[in-house]
């Protein structure tokens, strides 16, 4: 029996690390762009806000607690309240040389780093939210593999904890969502635990349906979880979360299009999924409610 979401968070992940730059001029690239980007997202009704950073020059995927710095404080500094949540999924980044010769990687496309080093923004910038990626797994149809291992998992997990930053658990496929119940057991997750559905990535779960009830099945019951698919099937994923029980992410890091043939913005993304929300009967929160309802700190005015 689905139990619709009455009660609903949006998260607008504005810019990712992939090559979307390439299709759309929309994609915020420059951190002044991200910053105005989470800026119209949150303004158009998303509580919270995904962030990822990139090489100003090129568009091409950055760590640099520099470049979060200037995205977080020209946030902070615009009086437009949201809920930040940085990614921590950068510096697990692995390309295999060939599939005749896998070693050494190819300079091109790996970016690994020490959890203490992945975690460096965070700690500087103290966001409410970061993400924790749970689990290792081939993306798209090359030598890239996206790498977080248990041990290094452990050990982000402990740091997070420490800091005071909640946790999102990024889970792409059912083994994820059991590393991150390993964690929880290890007293390393804390209640309330906070879970995103990343469904439709090659070759992590499909976005079907009953693949995503069977993910939502394997989600904790008291943890609180949202859902979202790539592609053309990120709006429709609005409601697809809504039914399931869940709460809401679009943006463009999953997604470049509005309708056929239309380019997105952020704003247009978040505006479009409050309207679907909304005629299915759903209130959007806003993210005083949202820290209310994650236990969520808040360390700027």
């Amino acid at each position: 029996m689905l139990s619709p979401s009455r009660d609903v968070f949006i998260t607008c992940a504005v810019t990712g690390a992939g090559a979307t730059t390439e299709r759309s001029h929309k994609v915020p690239v420059t951190p002044r762009q991200i910053a105005e980007s989470c800026i119209e997202a949150a303004q158009a009704g998303a509580a919270v806000v995904h962030i990822h950073v990139r090489q100003p020059q090129t568009g091409a995927p950055a760590r640099d607690p520099a470049l979060y710095r200037e995205v977080v404080n020209y946030i902070r500094e615009s009086g437009v309240d949201m809920v930040l949540n940085l990614t921590a999924g950068m510096g697990g980044d692995l390309t295999l040389g060939s599939v005749e010769q896998p070693l050494p990687p190819a300079e091109l496309g790996t970016d690994m780093a020490g959890a203490t080093e992945r975690l460096a923004h965070v700690r500087e910038l103290l966001p409410e939210i970061c993400t924790l990626d749970c689990g290792t797994m081939n993306f798209g149809e090359g030598d890239y593999v996206m790498t977080n291992t248990p041990a290094t998992l452990r050990e982000m997990a402990k740091q997070i904890k420490a800091l005071g930053v909640r946790p999102e658990i990024e889970a792409f496929d059912t083994g994820h969502i059991l590393l991150a119940k390993w964690l929880r057991d290890q007293g390393l997750i804390e209640a309330p635990g906070m879970i995103q559905l990343c469904m439709g990535i090659p070759w992590g779960a499909p976005d079907d349906f009953s693949t995503l009830m069977a993910m939502v099945n394997a989600v904790p019951k008291e943890w609180t979880f949202s859902a979202f698919s790539i592609g053309r099937n990120q709006l429709p994923y609005v409601a697809m979360a809504i039914l399931a029980g869940g709460h809401i992410r679009v943006g463009l890091e999953d997604n470049i299009w509005l309708d056929r043939g239309v380019l997105a913005s952020n704003g247009d993304l978040v505006k479009r999924a409050v309207t679907i929300a909304e005629a299915m009967g759903s209130r959007i929160m806003t993210a005083p409610e949202v820290r209310q309802k994650m236990q969520l700190t808040k360390r700027w005015a």
